[in-house]
């Protein structure tokens, strides 16, 4: 029979509409039950969870089943929905980065056998690195790979706009987060997680770190919280631990560039790259720098009714966005 935790947790995924949650513990009493000897019935209960996972899967059957994909009340109001898109096989990554990102995601998608296990998947994620090398766009692909939202909250907006109720607005986001399954992206995690050194601390910003580090340390829901910040450098490393995985973002190495400038430039005419002078111009650039070169170098050719991209556009356009980040 099934132990009074293993029918608590069953009664609070339903109420929550977690469905994996839900299968997760029942494949569990069933593993429990064949630990027993009491085998027909384990099958029986394995038979049950792939009858209704088919059922749920079944677009017929869709419109029978409730959606949890939204938190409501107040916390809707602190949570910014972003639109998702892409997957993880239309970022341009460093190989090892890639691979990373990878095992998140085949973690997430088992979630079921991990937890039949008493495991967990990694879901509490520290997103580090320069600003335009991919840290929000990878939270996006995560959550478009997987199927689920993705919400931001801005802690520095949560902090000024909510003075005084910063942590009861946290508090909320964490509710949210144990109830409806989604990708909670926390940009600006600097804003609160800088080293305990720091001159001037804010009492208030001392609070709600710590009562965040609460919060993720309990999460037991089967939502992702990505913590993102361009100053990895000055966080607290103690903080480290409490995620895990640490993710370090960088700016692109000569391969990304190439890749990346190609994908932009695949559906434009254009004359043959000289990626020498491309990739020396483009050095030191992020992500999102070389795509706004790009666009500039193929707005050139739209306003002047040009044939092609000119390498002398496109380093031009590279260069001058350099020019523009270190004034």
């Amino acid at each position: 029979m099934p132990t009074a935790n293993q029918i608590k947790s069953l009664l609070q995924s339903h109420t929550n509409g977690d469905d994996e949650r839900f299968y997760a513990v029942a494949l569990q009493v069933a593993a429990d039950e064949a630990r027993r000897g009491h085998q027909k019935l384990a099958e029986e209960l394995r038979e049950l969870v792939k009858s209704s996972r088919r059922k749920l899967d079944d677009p017929s059957q869709k419109g029978n089943v409730i959606s949890f994909s939204a938190p409501v009340g107040e916390a809707a109001d602190i949570l910014e929905p972003v639109s998702t898109h892409g997957k993880v096989s239309d970022l341009v990554l460093a190989k090892s980065l890639e691979e990373r990102i990878r095992r998140i995601v085949h973690e997430q998608k088992n979630l079921s056998k991990i937890k039949e296990n008493n495991l967990r998947p990694r879901q509490k994620l520290l997103f580090t690195g320069p600003p335009g090398c991919g840290k929000t766009a990878t939270a996006s692909a995560l959550a478009a790979e997987l199927g689920l939202p993705l919400f931001v909250v801005r802690l520095d907006s949560l902090l000024s706009r909510y003075l005084g109720e910063s942590l009861a607005k946290l508090r909320l986001v964490f509710e949210a987060a144990e109830t409806t399954r989604a990708v909670y992206l926390f940009d600006e995690f600097d804003s609160i997680g800088f080293t305990r050194e720091t001159p001037n601390d804010v009492g208030e910003m001392r609070r709600v770190l710590n009562a965040f580090l609460v919060f993720i340390e309990r999460l037991r829901g089967n939502s992702i919280v990505i913590a993102a910040t361009n100053y990895g450098e000055r966080l607290d490393k103690a903080l480290f631990r409490r995620f895990d995985d640490l993710v370090e973002f960088g700016l692109p190495a000569s391969a990304q560039t190439r890749e990346i400038i190609k994908r932009l430039l695949r559906n434009v005419d254009k004359e043959r790259l000289s990626w020498n002078r491309i990739e020396q111009a483009a050095q030191d650039l992020s992500y999102a720098e070389i795509t706004r070169a790009c666009e500039e170098a193929i707005k050139e050719v739209v306003i002047h009714d040009r044939q092609k991209v000119t390498n002398e556009a496109l380093v031009a356009a590279l260069t001058e966005r350099r020019i523009y980040l270190n004034h």
